[in-house]
């Protein structure tokens, strides 16, 4: 417990820090929000403009606009978005739950297929497997997430026609968990390629590594039968390095869930953070990216959490 709450209390100025780069980097990008509304047609002037700075609170000091945003932002209260006026948080909590079950069926999928592959290419070394494995782990790696997307698109949608080419949901019927899981599975498959192949290859570099040391040794030469060693010798010390990498690909998978979100045409975040940068939407702009740090901040969080489950040492030191 002692240990959750240190990690938790030094998230704390972490998070203070992320929201002043934030804020600062939206408000001195170059342009204006009022630029979206100016349209000649309409006969918009130079005090429309005027009126809607005054509007939107663009006419004060930018340390004050920062500490009236984040007073609201402390209070729950994101805003509401330049374009439209709709309330900031709800549209987020709306994305956020389809952009988070994109990245965590990903997720899911990059680990159980990651780490059971390194784990039998690993305990198999130099098999006809872990050869062809490990090749293609490498192409996997190398392969970008839109790439991917692209290819995943055509071939199985348009080419194979297996899964749908883009939505949440088929339009004109009833919303099923079959439906949704059938349009999740070409792009959590899609994003989840290049962290499976990351995940075999750390978890087969962690096995060769434990078997070669000296407890392993030590646990052979008492005569313990050979599955006692691999799984509760070196696989269960193995996993230790991977649950690391689990936790630091985690802002990865957010950039990454932002291209395949664009190529299936997800409703997710990714979209609507393509959407809010056109309109120089800035409440929206910047409740996106304060949601995307607390998200990575909190798996870094259980990811530290995980780890000290896993290995007691990290509790106790």
């Amino acid at each position: 417990m002692d240990y959750a709450i240190r990690r938790i209390l030094i998230n704390i100025p972490i998070l203070f820090i992320v929201t002043v780069i934030i804020f600062l980097l939206v408000n001195l990008a170059p342009g204006d929000p009022v630029d979206f509304y100016v349209n000649e047609e309409m006969g918009v002037t130079r005090d429309d403009l005027t009126h809607l700075e005054e509007k939107f609170g663009l006419n004060d000091p930018i340390y004050v606009r920062y500490f009236k945003w984040l007073g609201a932002t402390l209070q729950g209260d994101l805003g509401f978005r330049y374009k439209n006026g709709d309330d900031v948080a709800e549209v987020l909590f709306e994305r956020l739950q389809r952009t988070l079950l994109l990245m965590g069926a990903a997720l899911l999928l990059g680990v159980v297929i990651g780490v059971t592959l390194g784990i039998y290419t690993g305990l198999h070394q130099y098999s006809i497997a872990d050869f062809l494995l490990t090749t293609l782990s490498f192409v996997g790696i190398s392969m970008p997430a839109f790439i991917a997307g692209i290819f995943g698109l055509y071939f199985f949608s348009v080419k194979l026609g297996w899964f749908p080419s883009g939505g949440m949901r088929t339009i004109g019927k009833p919303e099923t968990l079959l439906d949704l899981l059938h349009h999740l599975v070409l792009p959590a498959g899609t994003l989840a390629i290049m962290y499976a192949a990351n995940f075999m290859r750390y978890q087969r570099f962690s096995i060769l590594e434990v078997k070669r040391a000296d407890y392993i040794r030590t646990a052979q030469a008492k005569g313990l039968k050979p599955r006692i060693i691999t799984w509760r010798h070196t696989v269960r010390n193995a996993i230790l390095p991977v649950v690391t990498v689990i936790g630091v690909t985690v802002p990865n998978l957010v950039a990454g869930a932002l291209f395949t979100e664009t190529i299936y045409s997800w409703p997710g975040m990714g979209s609507l953070f393509v959407d809010a940068v056109a309109a120089r939407d800035y409440p929206m702009v910047m409740g996106i990216m304060l949601v995307t740090a607390v998200v990575v901040l909190g798996a870094n969080l259980i990811t530290d959490l995980t780890y000290s489950l896993v290995d007691p040492r990290i509790r106790y030191d």
